[in-house]
């Protein structure tokens, strides 16, 4: 009989949960609660726990948390995770592909039966496997976790790429090793998110990416295993006798996988499958593969066969940057933006794409960009310093997806200025108002023009000529008339009329306020109080 487990911070859904389900129908046998992750593990540590129920929004630690926690130390316990989040609907779908569900509060209880029998379809699946092989039933099901491990130790060079010393490591751990063993490394790697997610969706996604690879490239090789390498990148193992095993069904398996990524996951994805290893041989390979992944900034969803894939040196012909740097000069920003994507798309074409050219390419297309700006009197570290151009930035030479966006990115926002600043009179209109605004400030010519995104001098080149006076002496008067107001018309002590028009020191301000009006500051409000009674 098997044990399940319910995991959730509001009492009444537990009580809902534990009333609404037909557990003896299931053959459930009991059904145990936690309130909290910390209750949950108690549990973990006293009971054999096979199904999981767990919300994921909970105080203290989150019901990811608690199944990572599951997975490294009980990884016989299947998840089915629950949420009242309904903007979270895509990764429901996602989540459907692998073993684990993801169902939405209020729970409908006819649908948590159905995915409970499918996660007790899939133990007793599991407890029902055939030797597969002398070695493979070891490699991929017994101690998953420790085998990993072994894996992530291989790649990471933890354990020497030496024969011997592979050998000797797998029996200090008992794990049972053959060096006649081989296998297929693939690499699956994210290109890109269609979708703005936050860590905790990305990480969700992610974990959804996994279980649809177990589905649809391990399948019925039960003795596959897949290993998170890093951030968006999983390895896929599959033990093999031979190469040509694979040769015809694991790219179809591949491309398969790749359109429910983009159909489920809202992701661009590219996998990269390796040549048959031993165990030894495991670092090199992943290395290789990843080299391939770097390389390949021209096609997106693609399969690449690593085997087949081939390094050319290739003549980087750059185009004629001067001809479009007269182009911006002149304010033709649109028109080298198309003549720059026709060139790039034009080598992806030619297949003669490369890391290398794409980065020569963003460097110079850069850097004419930026003097293209500064000639124009625009600073273009103050107008591209904002989180959403930062991340264009960041993200611009990982493949020409990401370039051609980051070209329209620039010069649309580029484009965009340049048609506030040829009306000086709005660009005069925000500088006054940032004045007003920070009044009671210690501000600088510099900060006023980064406000606006120009250069200092070409911003008072541009105020001076539609006020008729310096952005300084504009400040001055501004506080000045302020000063003269607040001593009238109020009884603020004449140190905090000072701080409130930007004067930290008061003897200097009384100084300022004789020097333009002939009156200390005490004797203009005895005055013009007195007038104005």
């Amino acid at each position: 009989m098997l044990q399940l487990l319910i995991v959730d911070d509001e009492i009444h859904a537990v009580e809902g949960i534990r009333s609404g389900v037909n557990w003896d129908k299931l053959g459930i046998s009991s059904v145990l609660t936690a309130y909290t992750v910390k209750q949950a593990k108690d549990v973990f540590e006293s009971e054999r726990i096979d199904i999981m129920l767990c919300d994921i929004e909970m105080p203290q630690a989150s019901g990811l948390e608690l199944t990572e926690w599951v997975n490294e130390y009980y990884p016989q316990t299947l998840t089915i995770f629950l949420t009242c989040h309904a903007d979270f609907k895509y990764a429901k779908q996602a989540l459907q592909l692998g073993s684990i569900d993801y169902i939405l509060k209020p729970i409908p209880f006819a649908e948590l039966e159905n995915t409970i029998q499918k996660a007790i379809d899939k133990i007793q699946k599991d407890s029902e496997l055939a030797q597969f092989s002398q070695y493979g039933q070891f490699w991929f099901q017994h101690q998953p976790m420790l085998i990993e491990r072994f894996w992530m130790d291989l790649i990471h060079q933890a354990i020497p790429p030496v024969a011997e010393a592979v050998r000797n490591a797998a029996a200090e751990r008992n794990i049972p090793y053959d060096e006649a063993m081989t296998v297929v490394p693939i690499l699956l790697g994210v290109q890109r998110w269609h979708k703005k997610l936050t860590l905790r969706e990305e990480k969700i996604m992610e974990y959804a990416l996994k279980n649809a690879a177990e589905e649809l490239i391990i399948g019925n090789k039960q003795h596959g295993q897949i290993i998170a390498l890093d951030s968006g990148r999983l390895l896929a193992i599959l033990p093999a006798d031979s190469q040509a095993e694979f040769e015809l069904h694991l790219k179809n398996k591949c491309e398969r996988y790749i359109e429910a990524c983009v159909q489920y996951f809202y992701c661009d994805l590219s996998c990269y499958i390796g040549s048959l290893v031993h165990g030894q041989d495991m670092y090199a390979m992943v290395n290789q593969l990843r080299e391939v992944e770097k390389r390949n900034v021209a096609y997106n969803n693609k399969v690449f066969q690593v085997a087949n894939y081939q390094v050319e040196s290739s003549h980087h012909e750059l185009p004629n940057m001067e001809l479009w740097a007269v182009m911006l000069k002149e304010g033709e920003f649109v028109k080298v933006l198309q003549e720059a994507t026709t060139y790039l798309e034009h080598k992806v074409k030619q297949d003669r794409l490369d890391a290398n050219l794409l980065q020569l390419f963003y460097q110079d297309f850069q850097q004419m960009m930026y003097v293209a700006l500064q000639n124009k009197g625009i600073q273009a570290h103050q107008l591209f310093s904002d989180p959403v151009s930062l991340t264009f930035t960041e993200t611009a030479t990982r493949s020409v997806t990401n370039l051609i966006a980051w070209m329209n990115h620039t010069i649309g926002r580029a484009v965009e200025f340049l048609s506030t600043i040829e009306q000086s009179e709005s660009v005069v209109h925000r500088v006054i108002s940032y004045i007003k605004r920070h009044i009671a400030e210690d501000l600088s010519r510099e900060d006023i023009a980064n406000h606006v995104f120009l250069n200092p001098d070409y911003l008072t080149r541009i105020f001076k000529k539609e006020m008729g006076l310096a952005i300084s002496d504009y400040l001055f008067q501004e506080r000045l008339k302020l000063a003269q107001d607040l001593l009238v018309k109020t009884e603020m002590p004449i140190s905090a009329i000072a701080s409130h028009v930007g004067y930290a020191n008061f003897s200097h301000f009384s100084r300022m306020f004789k020097k333009h009006t002939d009156m200390n500051p005490i004797e203009y409000r005895q005055r013009y109080q007195q007038r104005d009674s």
